[in-house]
């Protein structure tokens, strides 16, 4: 009974152990690396199976039991899978499975790439402002055709907090909790959402739940992100900026985004939000922040650096949870 128990204790020690080395590489990988250009991404697979399944059962009646139906589906079917594959490495020597892992936390890392859009954005801004609004329409969904340089600029730094939190930390607080499937699993929900969760005729039935069950998977970590985008800063335990983050918070369409462009506005002392345009039809948000100052690269390059110890804190998080 004692070595049993011994040998239990030992193997859950090695695979906590395995854990944090499949992070620590994965993380790296995207350090330097960031989203692989020429090698198939599993987000893009996500996108032509939504897109295959959409185009075929968004139509007639009972669209919003078929689109539960498609979310249930598609996300059961990536975490059963990973964690199939998972299953069928374990006899073998765990290289192979520290290997797998890391390569999965790869995937779903985008914060080197999300940065990378970002400074492109600014760049294209300088050359002029229709490459600028040509660039910002790679990292969002809204029209940018007739943006203004500041909502330019606006629109490139309030994704880069919101993508913080879907992009960086949320999967890695998934990982905490559900290992490589349920990380994998997450980015799944993520895309569903950023494909079909909009108040839009065409999706506002079948894409509702999955809007909704984004909301609920990124409840805590988009909360989670505006802390630790708040903790990044030297007057970090300055109780108005924690005010400004849970007044701003919840003034924003969706539950959860509010929280990190609160964060990101009331570190910068700017302001997000108000109308946008989605597939033709205007959307009047409300504004997050007072002071409508114009944003300049400067902003734009604190603004990484906050990102970018939030993401070191998450990491040292996740880390020490497997390790302990």
């Amino acid at each position: 009974m004692y070595v049993s128990m011994s040998i239990s204790h030992e193997s859950i020690r090695y695979s906590v152990m395995n854990s944090a080395i499949s992070l620590l590489i994965g993380w790296m990988l995207d350090l330097l690396i960031g989203d692989p250009i020429r090698l198939p991404h599993p987000i893009v697979w996500f996108g032509k199976m939504i897109a295959f399944l959409e185009h075929r059962l968004n139509k007639g009646a009972h669209r919003k039991l078929k689109g539960a139906l498609t979310v249930l589906f598609l996300v059961g079917v990536v975490f059963l899978v990973t964690w199939g594959i998972r299953y069928l490495l374990s006899p073998y020597p765990s290289y192979l499975t520290i290997l797998f892992d890391a390569i999965i936390i790869f995937y779903c890392l985008a914060g080197t790439t999300l940065i990378r859009e970002v400074l492109a954005v600014f760049r294209a801004l300088d050359r002029s402002l229709d490459e600028g609004r040509r660039q910002v329409a790679r990292i969002v969904g809204r029209d940018t055709t007739e943006l203004s340089a500041q909502e330019v600029r606006t629109a490139a730094l309030e994704t880069l907090a919101e993508n913080l939190s879907d992009g960086v930390i949320a999967p890695l607080f998934w990982f905490a909790l559900l290992g490589t499937p349920g990380m994998l699993a997450y980015k799944m929900v993520n895309t569903l959402d950023s494909m079909i969760g909009y108040q839009t005729a065409r999706y506002r039935d079948f894409g509702c739940w999955a809007a909704h069950i984004d909301d609920i998977a990124n409840y805590l970590p988009a909360r989670l992100t505006a802390f630790l985008m708040i903790l990044s800063q030297r007057n970090c335990f300055s109780p108005s900026l924690y005010r400004f983050v849970w007044c701003n918070g919840k003034k924003h369409a969706s539950p959860n985004s509010g929280y990190p462009e609160a964060a990101l506005a009331g570190i910068l002392n700017c302001r997000f939000g108000g109308p946008h345009t989605y597939f033709g039809q205007r959307f009047d948000k409300p504004y997050i922040g007072d002071n409508d100052r114009l944003l300049n690269i400067y902003d734009m390059k604190k603004a990484i650096r906050v990102n970018r110890m939030a993401e070191l804190w998450m990491v040292i998080i996740v880390l020490l949870r497997s390790i302990w």
